[in-house]
């Protein structure tokens, strides 16, 4: 149990990221390359995902 909590914390944190992906507004593409990025990358993936994903170019007002 070396990573116990923080692995089972980040696991949970990549299948949200991949079920928000998988209901984006994302072309199949993006959506492809967002999931392969989140699972042979977990913790950086999810980060990356987190601050540039799909829904980040939505305009702010």
């Amino acid at each position: 149990m070396e990573y116990g909590i923080i692995g089972l914390l980040i696991l949970i944190a990549d299948i949200y990221a991949v079920i928000k992906v998988l209901g984006s507004g994302a072309s199949g593409v993006e959506k492809l390359l967002w999931i392969l990025g989140i699972i042979i990358f977990p913790l950086l993936g999810f980060i990356v995902w987190l601050l540039a994903g799909p829904g980040g170019r939505r305009a702010r007002i």
